[in-house]
């Protein structure tokens, strides 16, 4: 591998018009923030940059439904993102975002550059316009029905339901989600990128030079040049973005696929006056990581303008993970179904490391995922306090009973010290070499090992019978287990840096450089440990139970939403109506009707007579809650036998969205036998 002087990383920059869910820290943000802090710790010249995205069709759709602009849309999530970012450890260099005033002149800039060079296609095409309120649609400004699988709620670039990359023409029946009615075609002027014009520097580029991508990037875009590129519009009609720099383009803003991407060369510019060696150095290695919805902007399209331009290098590697799934389910910013990161650093206090490790044990690396909450828990109790945790513990506790808290001197080695010492430096090449190719779940359970390892050795050295009979031998045992909980504070460091450094600080050691791991010449005899403390606690069943609680309600609340009503039923005649004979009468008696669940036996005064009437309402009402309750009642349905009782009349329910039956009775009381009109 070709070794580099320096590395920009960047991170997909997120839509600021949600917050940040468990999907982006698998699919983006977790893997890139590993491979920063490996490649810092190795002393490396690096620098992270990510930012808000802030421009395109979601922003503006999200201030129409909360009724603000799209500014207070934007200033509202980057504030939720960034501040969640900085609790949860992402350590970018910088957080940006596009609205900002040094994006909108460098993207300005790089269009100009591009227009200026002749590189774009003008012309003119139809667009879907809804006239009702005099404004061309965007894709995401049209639904309709997907060609390919029938979703009648695909959008105009994509049917969320089977993936497919659509446009807006290609749906049937397409309707305008600003008016509801439907669009019509209107020529609008353009300008477009003409990828077909890069095909073959992308094919040898690609296909020939970077072989070892990621089997999910190298052929998404294998598949994307075998089918022939085609020019994509950099421009889009709409009020909100960066302008299109040029005359005669009012109204009219960079695609947010031209603007986003370059928030990244934006965001470069705003951390350092150098920024130029960081983008346009041979000797700078540029990684991109971003979820698989993204490759073909970040392998494609944006390479495509940086080779057009001319100055900037491109990616080496666009290291793009799978999606993540919730409990089974797709994880819907829409449906609010996801685990959103601001709730859960502000429900689970202190354990950013737990959320941390499950993500990455369960990292979508190769294909789709799923992030439950049993498997939550389990991973820590069961890894986190039982593996990792619990070593740490007993070496410290160890050492404060036995040493009062000084490092002891080892003594001589055993074969079996010796092949413990051995798997170190071979445990820690397992780490690098996974992390160099981005395997972060491999790397993770190598990191892990070094835990089970210092597990094993103290388990079969077993100090704690030795003490009193051989103490020469525990003081070799504890030099041991002390540097190997060394070797943790460094390890673990990529994966989890708040218990990396409270294993420091309980050894009351600064942060050691990663070359210096995989020894056992960490800490010098004599040394004064900090005290210990437990690096991990428990989850109990009730945290658990209670987020499986909101995501069932979460469920419930999308069920209700999505219930259609029942369609009317045919027509009747006012004369086939008027013969229904609709009163109020008082509930006198009720009981259950015995070896039923749902049948209650009433006694009902109709002020006409007193009645008997047998109802499937018991799931929902006692027979004490019903005594005394005024109802409606038809009074005229010919009597039936229900369980041999016969029924001699039917009070009204209304059944709500949950399923659940409410009374129908009077706002206020009237007399028994009132006709009900």
């Amino acid at each position: 591998m070709k070794s580099f002087k320096r590395y920009l990383i960047t991170s997909a920059l997120p839509y600021a018009n949600g917050p940040v869910h468990i999907g982006h820290l698998a699919g983006v943000y977790i893997p890139s923030d590993i491979y920063t802090r490996y490649l810092r710790m190795k002393g490396m010249d690096v620098i992270s940059v990510c930012g808000s995205d802030e421009h395109g069709v979601p922003i503006t759709i999200k201030a129409r439904q909360e009724g603000i602009s799209p500014q207070d849309v934007v200033d509202k999530y980057n504030a939720i993102i960034k501040d969640a970012f900085a609790r949860f450890g992402i350590a970018f260099d910088i957080y940006s975002r596009t609205s900002s005033k040094v994006h909108y002149q460098t993207a300005s800039e790089f269009f100009r550059k591009l227009y200026d060079a002749g590189e774009f296609i003008e012309k003119t095409t139809e667009q879907y316009y809804d006239a009702e309120v005099n404004q061309f649609l965007a894709d995401r400004y049209i639904t309709g029905t997907c060609p390919h699988c029938s979703n009648e709620n695909a959008y105009g670039d994509q049917c969320e339901k089977c993936g497919t990359s659509l446009n807006a023409t290609d749906l049937i029946n397409p309707k305008s989600t600003l008016s509801g009615t439907k669009p019509v075609l209107r020529e609008t002027k353009h300008w477009f990128l003409p990828l077909d014009k890069y095909q073959p520097f992308l094919e040898k580029w690609i296909l020939e030079e970077h072989k070892e991508w990621k089997a999910n990037v190298y052929g998404q875009c294998k598949s994307w040049l075998d089918q022939g590129l085609q020019p994509r519009a950099v421009s889009r009609d709409l009020d909100w973005g960066v302008p299109v720099p040029v005359e005669g383009a009012e109204g009219k803003v960079l695609y947010v696929w031209f603007d986003a991407p370059i928030g990244y060369i934006s965001a470069t510019k705003e951390l350092t006056p150098e920024w130029e060696k960081y983008w346009k150095d041979e000797e700078t290695r540029m990684i991109h990581f971003i979820g698989k919805d993204n490759i073909v902007f970040h392998c494609i399209v944006f390479p495509t303008m940086l080779k057009a331009e001319g100055s900037y290098i491109l990616p080496e590697n666009v290291p793009a993970n799978e999606f993540l799934n919730l409990e089974g389910d797709k994880i819907s910013t829409s449906r609010n179904w996801a685990v959103w990161l601001h709730e859960y650093l502000d429900e689970f206090p202190g354990k950013q490391d737990v959320l941390r490790y499950t993500l990455t044990a369960n990292m979508p690396e190769t294909k789709d995922n799923d992030f439950t909450w049993k498997d939550f828990q389990a991973r820590n109790n069961n890894e986190l306090v039982a593996i990792l945790g619990n070593f740490v513990n007993r070496a410290l506790v160890l050492t404060q009973k036995y040493y009062e808290g000084k490092v002891p001197a080892a003594g001589a080695l055993t074969d079996f010290d010796k092949e413990t010492i051995a798997e170190l430096p071979r445990l820690k090449e397992a780490i690098e070499s996974n992390l160099e190719v981005f395997r972060f779940r491999e790397a993770l359970k190598e990191a892990m090992n070094v835990a089970r390892l210092g597990n094993k050795y103290l388990a079969d050295t077993e100090p704690w019978k030795l003490i009193k009979t051989d103490p020469e031998r525990v003081a070799t045992i504890m030099n041991i287990a002390l540097e190997i909980t060394a070797n943790l504070s460094v390890l673990f460091e990529p994966f989890l840096p708040f218990a990396a450094e409270k294993i420091r600080k309980m050894l009351n050691i600064e942060r050691i450089e990663w070359a210096n791991a995989g020894s056992i010449n960490l800490i010098a005899a004599g040394h004064a440990t900090g005290s210990p403390e437990l690096l991990f606690d428990k989850i109990e069943d009730e945290v658990i139970e209670a987020q499986l609680a909101k995501l069932k309600a979460t469920k419930e609340a999308n069920e209700r939403k999505n219930r259609t009503v029942t369609p009317q039923k045919a027509n009747v005649s006012y004369e086939e109506f008027s013969k229904m004979d609709i009163r109020t009468g008082t509930v006198l008696e009720a009981e259950r009707v015995p070896k039923t669940q749902k049948l209650l036996k009433m006694t009902i005064d109709t002020g006409i007579d007193k009645r008997t009437v047998v109802s499937g309402i018991a799931e929902y009402f006692t027979p004490e809650e019903m005594v005394g309750k005024q109802v409606s009642m038809l009074v005229n349905l010919e009597p039936r036998k229900i369980k041999g009782i016969e029924s001699q009349g039917m009070i009204l329910m209304a059944e709500d969205a949950d399923g659940k039956l409410v009374l129908v009775q009077p706002a206020a009381k009237v007399e028994n036998g009132s006709e009900i009109k």
